[in-house]
């Protein structure tokens, strides 16, 4: 890229950091210091304003990057990611919202534990957390160096490393000194932001094509080498029954996996009712399916106008479709167009980055210590030390997620959230569903249901392409690849059920039905919700 796209791209990015960081220090002045304040926002959000922060928090760069680029490079079979991303919100809809809002307090573990031996549910349920977060952050972490690497023009793997480094440490920041209330706040900014450009180039894509998407699609189908398969299923999933039954396994874990991701859970904590909380959710299902329904069009869109050859050229996964599609339609390279709108989209790019890791390390944070931590140590004064070592988790889970994600530079970042869709639907959604609608679960039950989704989905992935035997896995040059599917979905999520049952029919426990009948209560009318 030009100078010119670096110097105004790296503008626009620092004027954001600019905004956001003046949040976090004005909120950070404001705060009172309280539990509720650093993990909830003090529970004072509107539901608006909570469903943009909601479509914020989840609108990652699996869904900017990740997503138009799979579209871009597989045509229908990238759109899987985009219908599971967003059918997903149905189960959160009907299933999780309300319920999660009224029995919990600040984390998954709480909504479980409330009917459960406090001590082993929380350390397998923050366990869990802790992980999915991580795996969560790895695709942020990826989509930043895809970025680095077309803004400064792939001038090595140290700019890549340095703004990976950067991106960690602004999101230890914000979630250090702002906690919820600052990270709520940037996230709605970066909802406006990433809608309000992911609106404009739709309109000149169409534009584009007269408005005519039959002739899109053709001319999309034409560039992409493979015709009407293009347009058809099996282009990526369809070659062998090894790739199809890889199909249903994402297709599972996109669709179940967002009930089960901590940063999303904890964003229900953030209203004050648990109606808030279900009309946050019909607001974020609103505009995320906006969203998902323009990025079908700059999918397609990217493959007409850009090509697949120069797609893969800039990164071979896709991630950067999107902005090589904002320079290409602003007038091409060299072209003032061409400059201001490709640094927009990277700079929106950058704050959706930004917005979603901030979440997550809050997320993953607030499980570190307020369940891991709160169950191994109880001491006075227990409220004010939790945000302390919540701090102090911010800065470790960084450090983790900078490593994992230089380790997985090249990888689509929308498969890697594909994988961490398929451990919190492995993990955590089968420990909340009985929790809340099985009056005879045990704390084994919990237990077992967390680790037997747990390290099955972990175990099949390092065992799996992902990491070794393919020209693509994280290490190429060693073969320890055992399992055939690279979602370990359909095999780790039965698993996670299963355990959970298996766990409580052989338990001596004898569940309390008094704490179940307070919790069902609780869960469905919303009396002594905190």
């Amino acid at each position: 890229m030009t100078g010119d796209h670096q110097t105004l791209a790296l503008l626009l990015f620092s004027g954001f950091v600019a905004v956001t960081l003046m949040i976090t220090t004005w909120v950070s002045r404001r705060r009172h210091g309280s539990a509720e304040e650093f993990y909830a926002g003090g529970r004072l959000f509107s539901p608006m304003e909570n469903g943009f922060a909601i479509a914020g928090d989840y609108l990652s760069a699996a869904s900017f990057l990740g997503a138009t680029g799979m579209i871009a490079l597989y045509g229908y079979d990238g759109l899987l990611y985009v219908v599971g991303f967003l059918v997903a919100w149905l189960v959160v809809l009907f299933v999780v919202a309300e319920l999660v809002r009224n029995c919990g307090r600040f984390t998954l573990a709480d909504v479980v534990a409330a009917r459960m031996s406090e001590r082993p549910v929380r350390i397998a349920a923050g366990t869990s957390s802790v992980t999915v977060s991580v795996l969560y952050l790895v695709a942020q972490m990826v989509g930043a160096g895809s970025l680095v690497a077309l803004l400064l023009g792939r001038t090595g793997e140290a700019a890549q490393t340095w703004t990976v480094i950067g991106v960690g440490a602004l999101m230890v920041i914000y979630v250090s000194l702002g906690g919820m209330r600052a990270t709520t706040w940037i996230q709605i900014v970066k909802a406006a932001l990433l809608l309000g450009g992911t609106i404009a180039l739709t309109v000149l894509v169409l534009f584009r094509f007269h408005g005519d998407v039959g002739r899109l699609l053709l001319t999309a189908a034409e560039r992409s080498g493979h015709g009407r398969a293009f347009l058809a299923p099996g282009l990526k999933y369809g070659g062998s029954w090894t790739a199809r039954f890889d199909f249903i396994s994402l297709g599972l874990a996109l669709v179940l996996g967002t009930a089960g991701l901590p940063h999303i859970l904890s964003r229900f904590y953030t209203v004050p009712t648990a109606r808030a909380a279900r009309r946050s959710t019909v607001w974020s299902i609103g505009l995320i399916g906006g969203f998902y329904l323009m990025t079908i069009v700059l999918g397609f869109g990217a493959t007409a106008i850009v090509g697949p050859e120069a797609m893969r050229a800039s990164n071979a996964a896709g991630n950067t479709a999107m902005p090589l599609l904002a320079l290409d339609l602003g007038g091409g390279p060299g072209s003032t167009g061409g400059t201001v709108l490709f640094a927009v989209v990277a700079a929106v790019a950058f704050a959706t980055i930004l917005a979603v890791v901030a979440g997550i390390t809050l997320a993953s944070s607030a499980s570190v210590a307020h369940d891991l931590y709160a169950s191994l140590r109880r001491s006075r004064g227990r409220a004010r030390s939790e945000v302390t070592v919540a701090r102090f988790a911010a800065v470790g889970i960084g450090v983790v997620a900078i490593a994992l994600g230089l380790l997985a530079r090249d990888m689509n970042v929308a498969f890697l959230v594909g994988l961490a869709f398929a451990v919190a639907a492995s993990a955590n959604l089968p420990v909340l569903l009985y929790s809340l609608f099985w009056r005879g679960f045990t704390t084994r039950g919990a237990v077992w249901a967390v680790y037997g989704g747990l390290v099955p989905a972990l175990a099949l992935v390092l065992l799996s392409p992902v990491v070794s035997g393919s020209p693509d896995s994280l290490f190429p040059a060693v073969d320890f690849q055992y399992f055939p599917l690279q979602n370990p979905g359909i095999v780790s999520i039965p698993l996670g059920f299963l355990a959970g049952w298996l766990g409580t029919v052989t338990s001596d426990e004898v569940a309390d039905q008094a704490k179940y009948a307070e919790t069902e209560v609780r869960s469905l009318t919303g009396a002594g919700a905190v």
